[in-house]
């Protein structure tokens, strides 16, 4: 094993501990102490509207251990990015979703906070971020939703034109945004959900989201995909949130991945990112495809894997992944990782192209 690579599994099982331990501290914390008198605001949480700067570095290579090699699985590597900034809330990227070509983008932190700006290229190459500015989530009164307790966990992201909806895991809500009235500053209101959504584990629960559009089976359904919420067989839940036939499916579990999210292509492919940790063999990532016309209450869908990765290769704690498709008619694939704030791990900007 290379030095780089042996390191590289080291920090990542670093990072995962100290990240499991801080969360259970603060949980712990949370359901032991008295309610201070004033909103207790989250460590990394985005207190108001700003504008930030954004440093990028590129990763040339997503092999370092061949470098000449551009292929995985199904997708060819473009580009990549190490993103950092001085501001301490950028950070815990859990979803994104970018514009129709691939530029503008929105993002959410797992610390309840929005990220906007946009992506900046040479050729096909992603070089940095312009623009990025970051507000707070705000709830349906127009404060921060990180002064309710718990409600700070936003996981997962999905957009139909100005209307946004955000999974919060930990208590597994799901906020819409219309952002015609006020973009990031818009407040979200919960929708309803079924009482089975409410019942998903503490933070295990609602981690991908995607709204099937006008033209697509299914057309008008929210689907919300659960990390590790698991069936009587095992498998990992998933729901059917309005639109034609609401309800309850699952999708297969194997080799003990969870889901980290999701996007559908216009030709009805449905993408699911998924990842799991050992302490043994660090972090892995996949990329699974699913058909979005097996999708019905009470099936089982399951689907081929296209892509998978792991610490040798450039990846972290990927939690983001949308699709766009380029004018040249190629379908490019965006994910980005999420740094649990630790200065073991980073957040990484990370494209391929999707070989048919």
């Amino acid at each position: 094993m290379s030095t780089q690579s042996s390191r590289r599994r080291f920090l990542g099982h670093a990072a995962a501990g100290f990240s499991t331990f801080a969360l259970s501290r603060l949980a712990q914390a949370q359901a032991t102490t008295e309610p201070p008198p004033r909103p207790l605001q989250v460590e990394h949480a985005v207190t108001d509207p700003v504008s930030l700067e954004v440093n990028a570095r590129t990763i040339p290579n997503f092999e370092p251990r061949d470098r000449s090699r551009t292929r995985f699985g199904s997708l060819e590597y473009r580009s990549g990015l190490v993103l950092t900034s001085p501001f301490r809330g950028f950070g815990g990227l859990s979803g994104i979703r970018l514009d129709a070509k691939g530029e503008r983008f929105l993002a959410i932190s797992d610390q309840g906070g929005w990220f906007t700006g946009r992506i900046r290229y040479s050729g096909r190459n992603m070089t940095g971020l312009d623009d990025v500015e970051a507000a707070p989530l705000l709830g349906a009164e127009g404060r921060p939703i990180t002064e309710k307790r718990m409600w700070w966990d936003s996981e997962s992201l999905t957009r139909d034109g100005n209307v946004v909806y955000v999974g919060l895991e930990r208590v597994n809500q799901i906020l819409r945004y219309d952002f015609a009235k006020g973009g990031i500053r818009a407040r979200g209101e919960p929708i309803p959900v079924p009482p089975s959504v409410r019942k998903l584990p503490h933070n295990k629960g609602l981690e991908a989201l995607v709204l099937v559009p006008k033209g697509q089976p299914l057309a008008g359904s929210l689907i919300a995909f659960s990390e590790h919420g698991l069936d009587a067989a095992g498998n990992l839940v998933a729901f059917l949130i309005g639109g034609p036939t609401p309800g309850q499916f699952s999708v297969r579990r194997t080799e003990k991945f969870d889901i980290s999210d999701a996007v559908l292509l216009p030709s009805g492919e449905l993408l699911i990112l998924e990842r799991k940790f050992s302490w043994f063999t660090g972090v892995d990532i996949r990329i699974r495809s699913i058909a979005l016309k097996s999708i019905a209450p009470g099936a089982v869908v399951d689907g081929p894997a296209l892509f998978k990765a792991d610490l040798g290769q450039e990846i972290d704690n990927m939690e983001g992944i949308d699709a766009h498709v380029t004018a040249e008619g190629e379908t490019v694939l965006t994910l980005v990782s999420d740094d649990n704030f630790s200065m073991l791990q980073r957040t990484l900007l990370l494209q391929f192209t999707l070989v048919e």
